[in-house]
């Protein structure tokens, strides 16, 4: 796109379909309509549409192509890296999409666009069922399955994106699709771990399982243990079944110190084993908080309510970790002690059972070795300077780079991170450049993961099913 974009036109088409719902930032609602979970600076955009359905996101994509403007999807908000939010484009907001509709027998649910994982779960709770979900309530389940989704469930019923039976999508030329396996099977394909690189997600239509209830919640341990619990929660993770899947990592304690936390959930039929294995996790130290108990999946959900507060500021960085072996847990026990922020925080994320067991090919996501995703957290309150919070970050990646697999889970990655995203990808990168050049040819989409602009395939790497090793942060 070369000529100039056409805002007048533009809001005049728009303001005759939504009226009131299109918002300039002469509007009082804009605000509170391009505020994020991240508070930190973020892109300006011209116009935020408030869509309520399907035709209205087709309309806005169409309006964006024909008036040349940057196009960028809000859904839960949740991105960390604001690019819901693209200087002078048009937003299509979906939080009005939200409704979520039960399937016979309560066996599927399709949600729309803009739908929380909180809105899926409150909908099932009378049925004992439950969708896959990241570990937090108030994220967007359209961009946590497109991109991956790693949560309590990973080990027993695989990612958020392994769940996804279908979607409703609006291409960039605002033509309204399904994609599942009998329609637009390679949309469908680089849906599942390509972002929403490739348009507009209006609904999703998702497995769902049955739960009444799981074994889970908070251990939480002295930073002077840190060292012992990390070490044994290394072996425990490779030793869990898959109804077991266990955070760990470092919050901020009472004081703002950092504590070492688990995070168990066990979703098995025998209560026996999953008082073992919570038993083995609380004899690696001395808990200062010891709160594991049968939680309803909404519950579950809430056990880190609060943790990460809208507003304020947040960088994040993550590695792909395959064990947590000595080197690994004496990088995070400096990362810890180092720390920046009262705020911050390192969570380790477990990737194992049903997750590990899908082949690569079978959808775009390009890592299904068990492993552990490193969340390096960075966080700071309005007004702080971001450089000691964005140097500890960076240093923290940088000392777990020579230990960690290639790539990173392309949801956490920063934009400028591209050489990343395509080793995260692997041996699925050049079929998902092609669904690229396919759905997107003029490139309207830059959601998460960044993929570059449309463009001839360049050099494979991975081939055979290898990965080159990646240098660490900054060679």
């Amino acid at each position: 796109m070369t000529s100039a974009p056409d805002l007048p036109r533009a809001t005049g088409l728009l303001r005759e379909a939504l009226g009131a719902r299109l918002l300039t930032p002469a509007d009082p609602g804009f605000p509170a309509a391009v505020r994020l979970w991240n508070g930190a600076p973020a892109g300006t955009p011209a116009l935020v549409a408030r869509c309520q359905d399907a035709d209205e996101v087709a309309l806005a994509a169409r309006v964006a192509g024909r008036c040349r403007l940057p196009l960028s999807v809000r859904g839960g908000g949740h991105d960390w890296a604001g690019r819901a939010l693209r200087d002078g484009g048009l937003v299509v907001d979906l939080t009005g999409m939200r409704q979520v509709d039960i399937g016979p027998g309560a066996s599927t649910v399709t949600v729309g666009g803009g739908a929380t994982a909180a809105d899926a779960i409150a909908a099932l709770r009378p049925y004992d069922r439950v969708v896959v979900t990241g570990v937090v309530r108030a994220v967007g389940l359209a961009g946590l399955t497109m991109a991956g989704g790693y949560g309590p469930l990973c080990g027993r019923h695989g990612l958020a994106l392994d769940n996804l039976l279908g979607a409703e999508v609006v291409l960039a030329d605002g033509r309204r699709v399904t994609a599942d396996p009998e329609h637009e099977p390679e949309l469908y394909w680089a849906l599942r771990g390509g972002g929403g690189n490739f348009g507009v997600v209006t609904a999703l239509r998702l497995r769902t399982h049955p739960l009444a209830a799981a074994l889970a919640g908070m251990l939480l341990f002295p930073a002077a243990q840190a060292t012992a619990v990390l070490r044994g929660y290394g072996q425990a993770v490779r030793d869990a079944p898959d109804e077991l899947t266990v955070m760990a990592g470092f919050l901020p304690g009472p004081a703002g110190e950092p504590v070492v936390f688990l995070a168990p959930v066990f979703t098995g039929d025998d209560a026996a084993a999953g008082q073992a294995a919570v038993d083995r996790l609380r004899a690696l130290g001395t808990p200062v908080v010891d709160q594991v108990a049968p939680l309803a999946y909404e519950d579950v959900l809430r056990l880190f309510d609060g943790g990460m507060a809208d507003g304020n500021h947040y960088l994040l960085r993550t590695r792909w970790l395959a064990r947590v072996d000595e080197p690994v847990v004496a990088a995070l026990t400096a990362a810890a002690g180092a720390v920046s922020s009262p705020f911050s925080a390192i969570a380790l994320h477990h990737f194992h059972g049903a997750a590990s067991r899908v082949p690569v090919q079978r959808t775009a996501f390009g890592l299904r070795a068990d492993h552990l995703l490193a969340e390096i957290i960075a966080v700071w309150t309005p007004g702080g300077d971001p450089a000691p919070h964005r140097a500890w970050a960076e240093h923290t990646s940088a000392a777990l780079a020579p230990h960690a697999l290639p790539g990173g889970y392309p949801n956490l990655l920063a934009p400028e991170e591209t050489d990343r995203v395509r080793l995260a990808y692997g041996s699925n990168w050049e079929r998902l450049r092609r669904a690229k050049r396919r759905y997107d040819p003029r490139g309207m989409f830059s959601a998460v993961p960044t993929l570059p602009p449309a463009g001839p395939p360049g050099p494979r790497h991975g081939e055979g099913g290898r990965q080159p090793r990646e240098h660490p942060a900054g060679t």
